[in-house]
């Protein structure tokens, strides 16, 4: 691809160092969003009411739902763009830069329609408390319009990841960062939006960060700029992009789904444990942003090197990436149980109690923080294998996962206990989680067979 190849090849090199570095950068820009989220709730929580804040956190799980839905199917389009990165096919890259585009406009207006019409039943369903749900509803509703935003930026952020650039998502994301941060105020504290005008910040900052993108892939990335014969609608293409982004897609929303039946657990209690949990959640979705990185940086690895044929290559990432994560989880385990009584006080107005809140904040980050890595190790298998041709057993993950979370739940909600429902996220991290490890080494091991067979008789037909 000559000069085209201006960013980071996976195929060479160190793979501690290659992942390390990537990983590093994108966990720069995924914190960057997860405290600009942190200000919204910091926003609604001391310029609006508790009530808010609590609304706010409720819809968290409805946003993974849409959000990971879509990124699922995101990731998914742009590891064909990493496999033809690797394998240096370049009509093969432009082809998928250009359909993937049309399938994420099309993934935007199925959540929107789908998620405008269903929204008000799904709150109903999840027992969200009458005294905040118009608080949430209109947050939520909101995202869900405006969706097609982070969609495109998600997209045109992962073009960039697939070939190897982690570097400009993330001077995007900053940027858009600091937008948000400047709407919420003028929304919120001028012209008292409340959960709306936090919701519609996210939407237009996001949105504003595609332009940008768009710009830099046209104007420093040729490898991606497609020409105009390249926008023509390719089936093969297509095809190849979905068969990697339903399965991941609906690995994601089998995920979210436990993860509403665990907010409807949640609910069960009184509000004060539901707004703790918001507040404590906030925070560690800030240090949790190192798991959910991995798993960017192992799509777009493996993929090139799934590309290149180099299994043996795939194998040295992944068990640098667990290293990498037994340390990363460690810290942040202790970061959480030692910082988390002393910054929920960020999230209340100066006359709110804090100290009723810790005592129900204090068991979910302790009994989620002390499982970290398995949450690491789910996120590290399921992208590796997602891509080298095995999506549909990210499905498989997803159903275990739902399953020990559901199982989990339900148990909570039968004996109302507040230590049961708290870990519900965790049991379903340590069941995913070595489930990935026994999955992986199987598919590793078939796969090495099959290509060893395929030179095989490559070498007996040259012969």
């Amino acid at each position: 691809m000559g000069s085209g190849r201006t960013d980071t090849d996976m195929t060479k090199g160190s793979p501690m160092s290659i992942i390390f570095k990537f990983t590093m950068t994108l966990l720069m820009g995924n914190v960057a969003q997860q405290l600009y989220n942190i200000v919204d709730t910091i926003i609604v929580g001391r310029y609006v009411d508790p009530d808010a804040l609590a609304a706010v956190g409720s819809t968290g799980t409805v946003m993974f739902l849409m959000l990971g839905t879509s990124n699922g199917l995101v990731t998914g389009f742009t590891i064909v763009t990493s496999q033809k990165y690797g394998a240096n096919d370049s009509r093969g890259i432009k082809a998928s830069v250009t359909n993937g585009f049309y399938l994420s406009l099309a993934v935007a207006a199925i959540i929107t329609t789908v998620g405008l019409v269903f929204m008000r039943p799904l709150l109903r369903l999840m027992n969200t408390p009458a005294v905040f749900f118009d608080y949430a509803y209109a947050y939520i509703s909101t995202i869900c319009a405006g969706i097609v935003c982070m969609i495109l930026y998600n997209y045109c952020a992962s073009l960039m990841r697939a070939i190897g650039n982690s570097k400009m998502p993330l001077i995007f994301l900053l940027c858009s960062a600091a937008t948000n941060i400047g709407l919420d105020l003028l929304f919120i504290i001028v012209f008292h939006m409340a959960t709306f005008g936090a919701a519609l910040a996210t939407v237009i900052s996001q949105g504003l960060a595609v332009i940008p993108c768009i710009i830099y892939i046209y104007s420093k990335m040729p490898v991606l700029r497609p020409s105009a014969s390249d926008w023509k609608l390719d089936g093969s293409t297509i095809k190849h992009q979905l068969h990697y982004g339903i399965p991941m897609a609906v690995q994601y929303s089998i995920t979210a789904s436990g993860t509403v039946i665990m907010q409807s657990a949640f609910n069960t209690f009184e509000p004060v444990a539901v707004t703790a949990i918001t507040a404590a959640s906030k925070f560690q979705n800030v240090i949790m942003q190192g798991m959910f990185t991995v798993g960017q940086t192992m799509a777009a690895y493996a993929g090139q090197n799934y590309g290149a044929r180099n299994m043996p290559r795939i194998r040295q990432g992944v068990k640098a990436a667990l290293k990498i994560y037994i340390v990363y989880s460690i810290i942040a385990a202790a970061l959480a149980i030692l910082l988390v009584p002393h910054v929920l006080w960020i999230f209340f107005d100066t006359e709110v109690d804090v100290s009723l809140y810790i005592p129900w904040a204090m068991p979910y980050i302790i009994e989620c923080s002390v499982c970290y890595f398995f949450l690491a190790m789910i996120f590290i298998y399921r992208h590796t294998i997602q891509s080298i041709g095995y999506s549909g057993i990210t499905m498989v993950l997803g159903f275990i996962e739902l399953g020990s979370r559901m199982i989990t739940s339900f148990y909570s909600i039968r004996v109302h206990n507040y230590y049961i429902a708290v870990a519900s996220d965790p049991m379903a991290w340590i069941v995913a989680g070595l489930a990935g490890l026994f999955i992986a080494l199987t598919i590793f091991k078939r796969i090495e067979r099959r290509w060893a067979s395929e030179d095989e008789l490559a070498l007996k037909q040259n012969s």
